[in-house]
């Protein structure tokens, strides 16, 4: 199958692009993209209950964003530094994106507020760089959330770029399916026979970067710390088993759980007990596990872009971001939501 990036660029106006979160979460709008027969249906996401039966699995992410965004100096020259923590490789020691990438090399000594210092261990491509930090433990103190780089108002409460139910730090990014989820909903859900799984897949990198190899193919995708616990196994295998549908809360959910699958025998989805996951999800790909995903509308070009490509087509897919457009939806993080059954 030839593929080409390009493929999946699209062009967005700009005032589609949501600056703020709605209100309340679960008032969000929902386009119900029908995979069998190309339908697509203009919802609210307070219906979402009505597209669900009992023994339907729906899985969320529990990971937690972090503040990763760390401003401060470097020894010497007190140049102002930027860093973006990425992923805990290990005690005080974490992968990180600095800017100005071509100003800090390897050898750096980096200063922060409450006496925090840190030097840079390894120096590696795209202003990545490997951090070993004095004080771990006041991190978060230093820290502030990151935003993607598309919303330009601030965040009046930093809580609207969690999910109700975050609850194992360590993501750079929100997984923002799950912030159209109230405990209301998720009650009216759970009535239903509905059961809710929680799995952690900690966010990072290529939520903020598109593809720029002119084939995707050639994209290096940046490995992410997940976990499938022994229950929420069990509770997917049983639904695979039954035939009853699985449904993941957002491409990281998505990735996850084919992750795990990945080493089972069909149908069962074995526990995925803290690994990287360098799932590249492109069109041609066999899910395994996923019968139905919530998500919502991605930037052009974008690894998440082609993973729902490979899950519904590429041109159905195509024709629903085009009818989101002519309707005006509000695109990428702080959007409007699509369920693709």
């Amino acid at each position: 199958m030839e593929l080409r990036t390009n493929d999946f660029n699209y062009s967005l106006p700009p005032e589609l692009i949501a600056q703020v979160p709605v209100e309340p979460r679960d008032s969000a709008r929902l386009m119900v993209i029908h995979r069998d027969s190309g339908q697509l249906e203009h919802k609210n996401f307070t219906d979402l209950p009505s597209y669900l039966k009992a023994g339907d699995v729906l899985v969320f992410n529990d990971s937690r964003v972090i503040p990763a965004r760390l401003a401060g100096k470097k020894s010497g020259t007190g140049g102002n530094v930027e860093i973006l923590l990425l992923k805990r490789l290990g005690p005080h020691i974490w992968e990180t994106l600095v800017k100005p990438g071509k100003r800090i090399h390897k050898g750096a000594q980096l200063e922060f507020d409450c006496n925090v210092t840190a030097e840079v261990t390894e120096e590696k491509d795209e202003g990545i760089r490997t951090v070993v930090f004095s004080d771990e433990a006041r991190l978060s103190m230093l820290g502030e959330i990151a935003l993607p780089p598309y919303i330009h108002v601030p965040l009046s409460n930093s809580d609207r770029y969690q999910t109700i139910y975050a609850d194992s730090p360590g993501s750079v990014a929100a997984p923002t399916a799950g912030l159209h989820f109230t405990e209301r909903l998720l009650k009216q859900i759970q009535d239903i026979g509905v059961k809710c799984v929680f799995v952690t897949l900690h966010i990072g990198l290529d939520t903020f970067r598109p593809v720029k190899e002119e084939d995707p193919r050639h994209h290096h995708i940046h490995r992410e710390y997940g976990c499938v616990g022994e229950a929420a196994a069990a509770e997917i295998s049983r639904a695979k088993k039954e035939g009853n549908r699985v449904i993941c809360v957002g491409t990281t959910s998505v990735r996850l759980v084919e992750e795990a699958a990945r080493y089972g025998t069909p149908p069962d989805i074995p526990p995925f007990d803290g690994g990287w996951v360098e799932l590249f999800i492109l069109p041609g790909f066999q899910f395994r596990a996923t019968d139905a995903m919530i998500t919502n509308f991605h930037l052009p070009c974008s690894t998440l872009l082609m993973l729902v490509s490979a899950f519904a087509g590429h041109e159905l897919i195509n024709k629903a971001y085009q009818e989101a457009i002519e309707q005006k939806y509000r695109f990428f993080s702080f959007g409007d939501a699509t369920l693709i059954i």
